[in-house]
C-alpha cells in the first residue's frame, strides 16, 4: 500500500485547511486559526511540512462540529481516480454516538430505511432517512451482528446469541436458514449477502462465542473449559439456544432450497469475517481478521479474492495486505460500489482507521479518516450516493459521488 506522504496528492494542504477544518465557535478558536494562517505565510517559499495523520486541533463532531470546511480533509485521495468517487462539498458527519458496538448496517431501498445492530447491547436499531432519528427496530436483537436485504426485499439476519441464520418473511414470520452444520450447532454467523440465484452466503466465525457478543459454549467447549459461565441465560427464549461448543470456520453458502454448503473451511481461511460480491458475481471477497475465542491461530488481517464458480470457490488469492505506513490495519466489513471498487472498514491506529478504498485491480486509491474504527459500511439513501459507517458506538454518514451495488 501507499505511505501517507503519497495521500497528499489530495491537494488539501495540512496547515490552512486542516486548522480551519474544525470547530470555530469562539474568538480564542478564531485566533488559532489565524495564527496557524500567518504561521504558515512565515514558512519560507517552497517549504513542505511533514504528513500528519490526525487533525489539529482536534475534530469536533456532533452538534459540536461548528461549520463544515470544504473540501474534507479527512476524505483523502491517494490516487487522482478517488476524486471521481467523491462529492467535493460533503464533510464526514456523525449522526449518531449512543451505540455499545454497531455492525451490520443495511439499507431498505423499499422502506428508506437503514437498519443497523448494536451486537453488545442487542438491540436492533433503525435510521429513518427523513428526520435522521435512531430507533429500536425490535424488542431485542438478540445480538445480531450482520444484515442484508435479499433480492426479494426481505430482511436476512445473522443472530450470534443464537448461533443462527433467520430471515424475516413478508408477513412478519421468521425462518430459520441455518443454525447447524453436520449435525453441530454454528459458531456465531458474522456477514451475510444474497446472490440472485437465491442463494446466500455467510461467514461463521466465532467472535460471538463469549458473553460480550453472544452467549459461551456450554461446559467443556474452548469458550468455558471450566464450566464456570452460565452460557444459557441472558435470553427468555434459552431453550431455543444452538451452537454450545464452538466448530472450525466456515464460509456458507445456503442454496435457494435449504441446503447449507460450506465452502470454505478452516484450512482454507482463518477468521471469516465481511463479505461481498463483484459486481459480475464472478469474484467473492472474504476478510480474514485476528483470531476469534477458543482459536490457536487467527486470521492474517487482509482481503482475499475467490473466483466464483457457481457453488463454489476456486483461485483464492490476497486482494489487499491492509497495510499503511508501516501499520498492519484490521479489516472488517466490505461492499462495492457500483464500479467495481472495494470499500473497507478498518481498525487500527488513530489517524490510520476508517475506510479504505481499493480498485478492482487491488490499488489503493483513497481512504476516509475516521476518529474511531470502522467496523461495517454500506451504501444507502434513496439514490444509494450515501456511505453509512459503523465506527464502535458511532454512526458516520458520507455523501459520494458514486452508487453501492449490492441490494442493501
Amino acid at each position: 500500500m501507499s505511505d501517507e506522504t503519497s495521500v497528499q496528492t489530495d491537494g488539501n494542504s495540512r496547515s490552512g485547511v486542516l486548522l480551519a477544518r474544525r470547530t470555530v465557535l469562539s474568538g480564542a478558536a478564531g485566533l488559532v486559526c489565524l495564527g496557524a494562517a500567518k504561521a504558515k505565510a512565515a514558512q519560507p517559499q517552497g517549504a513542505v511540512e511533514p504528513p500528519s495523520v490526525v487533525s489539529q486541533p482536534p475534530r469536533a463532531w456532533g452538534e459540536k462540529a461548528g461549520p463544515s470546511y470544504l473540501p474534507d480533509p479527512d476524505v483523502i485521495a491517494i490516487d487522482p481516480s478517488f476524486r471521481d468517487l467523491t462529492y467535493f462539498a460533503a464533510p464526514i458527519r456523525r449522526v449518531w454516538d449512543q451505540g455499545g458496538w454497531l455492525e451490520g448496517p443495511a439499507w431498505s431501498s423499499e422502506g428508506r430505511f437503514l437498519v443497523l445492530s448494536d451486537v453488545i447491547r442487542s438491540r436492533a436499531l433503525r435510521y429513518i432517512w427523513e428526520t435522521g432519528e435512531i430507533t429500536d427496530f425490535r424488542p431485542d436483537g438478540y445480538a445480531a451482528n450482520g444484515n442484508c436485504f435479499d433480492f426479494d426485499g426481505r430482511l436476512v439476519v445473522c443472530e450470534d446469541f443464537f448461533r443462527r441464520v433467520v430471515r424475516w418473511e413478508h408477513d412478519g414470520s421468521v425462518k430459520v436458514l441455518a443454525d447447524k452444520f453436520e449435525g453441530k450447532g454454528l459458531n456465531s454467523p458474522n456477514d451475510v449477502v444474497p446472490h440472485p440465484d437465491g442463494s446466500l452466503w455467510f461467514t461463521d466465525p466465532g467472535y460471538g462465542t463469549n458473553i460480550t457478543e453472544g452467549h459461551a459454549d456450554e461446559p467443556g467447549g474452548p469458550t468455558n473449559l471450566d464450566g464456570k459461565i452460565r452460557w444459557n441465560i441472558g435470553r427468555e427464549l434459552t431453550g431455543e439456544i444452538g451452537g454450545t461448543k464452538r466448530q472450525s470456520d466456515h464460509v456458507f453458502r445456503i442454496a435457494p432450497d435449504g441446503t447449507l454448503q460450506a465452502v470454505l473451511q478452516e484450512k482454507d481461511l482463518l477468521d471469516p469475517n465481511g463479505l461481498c460480491f463483484s459486481p459480475d458475481y464472478k469474484k467473492l471477497y472474504v476478510v480474514s481478521t485476528p483470531k476469534g475465542p477458543g482459536q490457536k491461530a487467527g486470521g492474517d488481517q487482509v482481503i482475499h479474492v475467490y473466483d466464483v464458480n457457481g457453488s463454489s470457490l476456486t483461485n483464492g488469492r490476497i486482494f489487499a495486505d491492509m497495510k499503511l505506513n508501516g501499520a498492519q490495519m484490521n479489516p472488517d466489513g466490505i461492499r462495492v460500489d457500483v464500479f467495481g471498487n472495494l470499500w473497507c472498514g478498518a481498525s487500527g491506529p488513530l489517524g490510520l482507521c476508517g475506510v479504505f478504498v481499493f480498485n478492482p485491480a487491488g490499488k489503493l486509491i483513497g481512504r476516509l479518516r475516521l476518529p474511531q474504527g470502522c467496523s461495517n459500511l454500506t451504501f444507502g439513501g434513496p439514490k444509494r450516493d450515501y456511505l453509512f459507517m459503523c465506527a464502535a458506538g458511532s454512526l458516520f454518514v458520507l455523501q459520494v459521488g458514486v452508487q453501492g451495488f449490492a441490494p442493501s
